[in-house]
């Protein structure tokens, strides 16, 4: 009964800077696991911290799941502990580990834990993946979105550090109604989308036709695209994105943003381009400019949803225009990649293996339940990483709903069309620095003032100036 109020809760709810580890003290992270004899204690209580940033209806998601958790293992208390952002999870793990202190396990992304395999306290997940008692079966296995189980071993040396917990990527969101109005195609390539991008402004002038809220992501998936090199795992050799294809591919973004025919998040003062999608501010207010096409997060649809109306008459909702959603478009269509983001966990190393051994069977029963799976989805519109939650009726319901309404499925199945291309780039203490410089650095190249040189000469300028910030962050010289 519980997992049926949890999927139709999710259902309701669904209509309605680095840092470098200068010294760890006196304490060292705890010795890799070993299955103690016997594997888990049931005779014995054992309490493990879960640091997460669940928002108050997943928070009831994760409660219900904590309680069905608790009916196979009665021993096991889990305490979760909420934080507002990733990142504030980031900053308190960083501090906590280095007097080894730190929760059980946390919600994670990849950059994360290459912060924290600094300090070596991040449990290896390989042993319990395999165990025959407390591991994955072969049905598991297949279950699994292949790419979600995969990014947990990016992290150079082959072992596996985090299991998925819910996916996003980036889909190109669409004003349908003003493109079947115009008999406007949906662009699949980016020599596609300059084109569409042109005639779009030829219709409406006082536009910016494309919004990409994400500079980092732009520059990162191009590089995969285009098969560049952006960074490695490879000590000393991090850093790889200063090249020509690199500037070339940022040449051509600039010529777009100088005549007006994109811009970003940073470019449009801050505020996430879903905003002129939607001619809609955070405040209700209206927007002036507007674009007419939008790349941005699966995780963030709702904010791509227009303003809504209620017809008096019929009583239905009537939204202001119909919004479609695609994948992104591509350099190469022999080369598809589109980026793999969403939360994972990750286990801390500890001194009592019965506590690492909990925690194991925690993380796997989230990354597992089609309940949990499905009801975190129809919440928030990230992908499951499971392919059994389809079997759900409810969930099979909430996907065949998918309209501008239920904008979150439409996302999910927009997502489904490219899981078999995403990519994530590789973890490495560094990793974050990287994209916090490339970010910065997508905005310089497409707005600067070239002062008299060339776009070249410039772009020359500022690629070297990045790797060198990124090398100066991690004390490399």
């Amino acid at each position: 009964m519980k997992r049926i109020v949890a999927l139709i809760l999710a259902t309701v709810l669904l209509m309605t800077a680095s840092f470098a580890l200068t010294s760890c003290g006196d304490k060292k992270p705890a010795p890799d696991f070993v299955m103690p004899e016997g594997g888990l204690d049931t005779e014995t209580e054992i309490t493990i911290t879960f640091y997460h940033e669940f928002g108050k209806e997943r928070l009831n998601i994760l409660t219900t799941a904590i309680e069905e958790f608790n009916e196979i293992y009665p021993n096991i208390t889990i305490n979760p502990v909420k934080y507002d952002k990733y990142d504030v999870i980031l900053e308190k793990v960083k501090k906590e580990i280095t007097v080894g202190a730190g929760p059980n396990l946390a919600i994670c992304y990849s950059d994360h834990v290459g912060t924290y395999n600094l300090s070596g306290a991040v449990q290896t997940l390989d042993v319990f993946m395999t165990d025959p008692t407390y591991g994955f079966t072969a049905e598991d296995l297949a279950d699994f979105i292949p790419a979600f189980l995969e990014e947990g071993k990016n992290f150079g040396d082959g072992k596996t550090y985090t299991l998925p917990i819910s996916k996003s990527t980036e889909v190109l969101y669409y004003n349908k109604t003003f493109f079947e109005e115009h008999e406007l195609k949906v662009p699949t390539t980016w020599e596609e989308m300059e084109a569409v991008c042109r005639q779009i402004k030829e219709i409406d002038p006082n536009c910016i036709p494309l919004g990409y809220d994400s500079e980092a992501n732009l520059f990162i998936t191009l590089c995969e695209q285009y098969g560049s090199p952006y960074t490695s795992a490879t000590k000393g050799q991090e850093f790889l994105f200063d090249n020509d294809t690199n500037k070339e591919f940022m040449a051509m973004f600039r010529t777009w943003f100088q005549d007006k025919l994109m811009t970003t998040q940073t470019l449009n003062g801050g505020a996430y381009t879903s905003a002129m999608f939607t001619g809609e501010g955070s405040d209700g207010s209206a927007v002036g400019t507007r674009c007419y096409m939008c790349i941005g997060s699966t995780g963030g649809a709702t904010y791509q949803q227009p303003k809504a109306t209620t017809d008096n008459e019929t009583g239905e909702t009537v939204f202001e225009f119909e919004v479609g959603i695609e994948p992104i478009p591509q350099a190469d269509k022999n080369n598809q990649k589109v980026i793999l983001q969403g939360p994972s966990v990750c286990i801390f190393k500890k001194a009592n293996p019965q506590e690492v051994l909990a925690s194991w069977l925690f993380a796997k029963y989230l990354s597992t339940d089609p309940f949990f799976q499905g009801s975190i989805s129809m919440n928030n519109g990230y992908c499951p990483v499971i392919k059994s939650v389809d079997n759900l009726p409810a969930y099979a319901e909430f996907l065949a709903e998918a309209s501008t309404e239920n904008i979150q499925a439409l996302a999910i199945q927009a997502t489904r069309l490219q899981q078999d291309y995403f990519y994530s780039s590789p973890a490495f203490y560094g990793s974050s620095d990287a994209r916090t410089q490339v970010e910065a650095l997508v905005t310089e190249c497409l707005s600067v003032d070239l002062g008299g040189k060339t776009v070249k000469e410039k772009f020359d300028e500022i690629f070297a100036a990045r790797i060198r910030a990124c090398k100066t962050a991690i004390g490399q010289k």
